[in-house]
């Protein structure tokens, strides 16, 4: 009949049927012949009683259909749609056990009209499925890849990328290069961003802004990256517009700058065509910090650099004329130069630099001046040779003050006797002053410096809660002229210590559940 289909005897080009759609999407022909089997499963399950355990099988060789009824073997019946006695079962099959199932053969079906068409369903939604998955399981590890496509649509910037192979990719506004523009059929290559999985098919997320989208165009076009003999460290983007990218190599053969440029700038230049124009800086890297930051900041001129490891931060001097380039366009190169390295970089001139010694120099000879009670020579030669504070003149061995030009034993020590002298009378000064503006106990015991601890109450902080409210910069701000060494780091211990009882309280006031 022409509204029936048979699932009797052997059937071949079901076989055939399988080969070709499984070709066609990319699937294995196992999991088509799955969905047929299932599809058939249903009919069946239709004539012969939803509530049967109903299993059809397809022979991957012949194509023959075999229909079963599947009944577990059990010692006491619950169902007997789906159950069947031991006795019962071993009578048809006497090497059948408690847990396995008797397999009873149907008679084949006819498939009439509904039927056919609900397994056409049932087959394409399976084949849908394993095709959704294979699309998955493959682009899921191609993270971080690069994949190229052809531009199907673009919808309010949104660009959907065919990849091939019915796979489609999303490139989103924010993730293209800034004025770049796509359309229909344009050929594309971008970074995999991110897979996910979804009802209709998996997300594959591109990007063409990401810094490794830049460090994987390299690799393409640098055949000493691509073999690991040059490696990228570090890369910073501001997408559309410049970048920089880091390299070192082992090998004191190769210079891995030289190497990425290529013959008359062939190879950078290809990377920055896929770029649309963006400059691209490329800097050898150097575990040494100092050395990594001023190659980092070209093409600026570096003078002078000084570290703090504790802060992670450079200040770097520059002549006047350089200092526009070093900091660039609205802070540009600047801003790279730190992302690449990883430290914050502080940028001031020679004037101002030599501004701010003579200002340190002048602070600290008028220190040395009023508290040891010396002239202006001595009190300059000890600023010249490193001294900053009245403790360090007071507590170094009396050798690093003698090693000073002119300076004796007897002028070593009596300037310590006079440094020492000065710090019990500012000790005293300030325990008098801590009395006088009634501090409170609970922020004194937190053992904060005597010169700390009477700024703040300067400024209206007399309690812990006063000083746990601060903000980690507020309290670097009010202390700044107190104590040199007082650092960010410290800043923040010292608030998370005046904050402690607040955790406690907390702790005790929670409710403890019962066992």
């Amino acid at each position: 009949m022409r509204d029936t289909v048979s699932t009797s005897g052997v059937r071949p080009e079901l076989l055939q049927v399988a080969e070709v759609a499984a070709r066609e999407k990319g699937i294995e022909r196992g999991e088509v012949i799955e969905a047929m089997e299932m599809a058939i499963q249903k009919a069946a399950r239709s004539k012969y009683g939803a509530d049967l355990d109903i299993r059809a099988h397809i022979n991957s060789k012949t194509g023959e259909i075999s229909i079963y009824r599947y009944r577990e073997v059990v010692s006491e019946l619950a169902n007997d749609l789906t159950q069947m006695l031991l006795k019962e079962a071993q009578e048809a099959d006497p090497e059948l056990k408690l847990g396995d199932f008797y397999q009873e053969l149907l008679p084949p079906i006819e498939l009439g009209r509904v039927a056919a068409q609900s397994g056409k369903q049932i087959i394409t939604q399976r084949i849908r499925d394993a095709e959704r998955e294979r699309q998955y399981e493959e682009f899921k590890n191609r993270i971080g890849d690069i994949v190229s496509g052809l531009v199907k649509r673009v919808e309010f910037g949104v660009v959907t990328v065919d990849l091939g192979g019915r796979a489609e990719a999303v490139l989103r506004r924010e993730e293209s290069i800034p004025r770049e523009m796509f359309r229909p059929g344009d050929r594309i290559r971008a970074y995999v961003l991110d897979v996910k999985p979804e009802v209709r098919g998996p997300q594959i997320f591109l990007s063409r802004t990401h810094p490794q989208f830049m460090a994987k165009l390299f690799m393409q076009e640098v055949p000493e990256i691509y073999d690991g003999i040059i490696e990228i460290r570090s890369v910073a983007r501001d997408p559309g517009s410049r970048a920089k990218i880091s390299v070192f190599t082992p090998d004191p053969g190769i210079d891995p700058v030289g190497s990425c440029v290529g013959v008359r700038g062939s190879r950078v230049q290809s990377v920055v065509n896929e770029l649309q124009g963006e400059k691209v800086d490329i800097i050898p890297w150097s575990s040494d910090a100092s050395t990594f930051v001023v190659n980092a900041l070209t093409p600026s001129e570096v003078t002078k650099v000084v570290l703090d490891e504790e802060a992670h931060s450079i200040d770097v001097v520059v002549p006047d004329e350089q200092l526009s380039i070093a900091i660039g366009r609205r802070g540009q190169n600047v801003r790279l130069a730190s992302m690449l390295t990883g430290w914050t970089i502080n940028i001031t001139t020679e004037s101002l630099e030599s501004e701010r010694r003579n200002e340190e120099m002048r602070v600290r000879s008028t220190l040395f001046k009023t508290a040891l009670d010396v002239d202006e020579v001595i009190a300059h030669l000890l600023v010249a040779e490193g001294f900053r504070t009245l403790e360090e003149v007071a507590f170094v061995p009396t050798e690093e003050i003698t090693q000073i030009e002119g300076f004796d034993e007897t002028i070593a020590q009596e300037l310590q006797k006079r440094a020492k002298s000065a710090l019990e009378k500012t000790e005293k000064e300030l325990k008098k002053e801590i009395k006088s503006l009634k501090i409170s106990q609970d922020l004194i015991d937190l053992q904060i410096p005597d010169e700390i601890l009477v700024t703040l109450a300067r400024d209206g902080i007399k309690t812990r809660d006063d000083l746990a409210d601060l903000a980690t910069d507020e309290l670097l701000e009010k202390v700044s002229g107190a104590s040199s060494g007082f650092c960010e780091n410290d800043a923040q211990a010292l608030i998370l210590k005046a904050r402690a009882h607040w955790f406690k309280e907390e702790e005790k006031n929670s409710p403890v559940s019962e066992v």
